[in-house]
């Protein structure tokens, strides 16, 4: 039958595409179904047109010290206008890449919403209107890898807010901004807009930045962010939006604030809308899809795996969750995804990277007289000349009994990069001699991981 597949994959983000294209490659019939721009979150409007909005705030920096080199500038004109819409040009190259990925690796694409009409099949809806349209297509076996969308509070006005995904379609950027939020996209646009100039006033609902990072590089990081002129509000909350675009009046519960802009980074949800998975019998619980360790939901044929599980939504854990799946399935290849070490990135200014246990976490798990810490605070050399901008701070969380590195953390620049090195020697069980014997490079950022004493 030509409108039946060996698979049917709801949603072309990165756990979608991967597990997609590995199924086609062992010889599956595979169709993949997409509303929107394939892509998903990543590639559309998360890390990708987000990491070149870093760079485009990191040049700008680098062109205010550049007086310290020899180098003089005179008559700059920034023009985020032009700077917005080259990055949707990107945005656009990529997506016809990965249309192009998909073709070549035998995927069949509907560009239409999918939405269950059977444990088998598939109604595909019209992209534009989401109204049903007469195409239906059957699968042995369905995925479920739609992902997740930004979350607004219920509160008067909230629609005349942004949020992750509206930033990238501005063209152009008000004068000043609230950000709301203390996770690491809210710290990420307070950092990338404040280097593009915009006046950055940031409402955290905690006394916090960054929970779940490791404390001690989170004040750290909130020191920073105050020294380059973020001004911060903790354990405050938005009670209302009032006004129009560019002209708006935020209110608290003891203050109130004239923004020409909001930005809502106050968390994802799974994006369950119009799936009618009631249809096809599917478990939801608490807005998230239930699945097992091998992402069977509990309808036999039906599968669940990235941001729609609200697990561990990072890009490389669902590619390698989609792989993983198509693997078992269609190459009889069983390995199971290792969530036990998972590197993390927050590209702040300075960057946070880290992997495996923090500080806290070690003495809550092993107790504090298991856990030795080393630390090395530095200026790094590349701020010599004008000494100016943040202190790297780089951490070794280490098991006392056995000397084992349990827990590696930087903040600094080029944080992320460092850290995927180290945490391949944290996943191989590497001591703290281990650490300790091997080689510096010499000058690096780096090296300070292994000459800590």
């Amino acid at each position: 039958m030509k409108d039946f597949f060996d698979l049917i994959v709801l949603g072309a983000g990165s756990g979608g595409l991967a597990a997609a294209k590995r199924a086609a490659r062992h010889g599956a019939r595979v169709a993949i179904v997409e509303g929107d721009r394939v892509g998903g979150t990543c590639v559309i409007r998360g890390c990708v047109p987000k990491k070149l909005l870093v760079y485009g705030a990191l040049f700008r920096k680098q062109l205010e010290v550049a007086s310290s080199y020899g180098v003089e500038i005179g008559g700059l004109n920034f023009q985020n206008n032009i700077f917005l819409s080259n990055v949707r040009n990107e945005v656009d190259r990529l997506n016809r890449l990965h249309v192009d990925f998909l073709a070549n690796a035998g995927v069949e694409l509907f560009q239409a919403w999918g939405s269950f009409s059977g444990q088998n099949s598939i109604d595909l809806l019209d992209s534009n209107s989401k109204k049903p349209s007469l195409n239906k297509i059957h699968g042995k076996r369905i995925l479920i890898a739609v992902g997740g969308r930004p979350w607004r509070p219920e509160i008067p006005g909230a629609s005349l807010g942004w949020t992750s995904d509206d930033m990238f379609l501005q063209e152009d950027l008000p004068e000043k901004m609230v950000v709301v939020g203390g996770g690491f996209i809210a710290c990420e646009f307070s950092c990338i807009l404040n280097s593009l100039g915009v006046k950055v006033s940031q409402f955290v609902r905690s006394s916090s930045l960054l929970r779940s990072f490791d404390s001690e590089l989170s004040s750290h990081l909130e020191h920073s962010m105050r020294e380059s002129g973020i001004d911060f509000h903790f354990d405050t909350v938005v009670s209302s939006i009032d006004g129009c675009p560019g002209d708006l009046i935020v209110k608290t519960s003891s203050a109130t604030f004239l923004s020409g802009g909001i930005l809502f980074a106050t968390g994802r949800k799974p994006f369950l809308d119009n799936l009618n998975l009631n249809v096809a019998g599917v478990d939801v619980h608490n807005g998230r899809i239930e699945i097992n360790k091998m992402h069977e939901t509990n309808v036999p044929n039906i599968y669940a795996l990235g941001d729609v599980t609200d697990r561990w939504n990072l890009t490389p854990v669902a590619i390698d969750e989609g792989r993983a799946l198509a693997d078992r399935i269609f190459g009889g290849i069983c390995r199971d995804v290792n969530y036990q070490l998972v590197p993390r990135a927050v590209f702040s200014d300075p960057e946070i990277a880290t992997i495996g246990l923090s500080e806290v976490q070690a003495i809550e798990s092993l107790g504090a007289s298991n856990v030795q810490i080393y630390r090395s605070m530095f200026r790094p050399m590349s701020q010599s000349l004008h000494k100016s901008g943040p202190k790297c701070l780089l951490k070794l969380v280490v098991d006392s009994r056995d000397e084992k590195v349990i827990g590696c953390h930087m903040l600094g620049e080029h944080a992320a990069e460092i850290i995927q090195m180290a945490s391949i020697a944290i996943g191989m069980g590497a001591t703290k001699k281990e650490f300790d014997n091997t080689m510096a490079l010499h000058p690096t950022i780096a090296e300070e991981f292994v000459t800590m004493a």
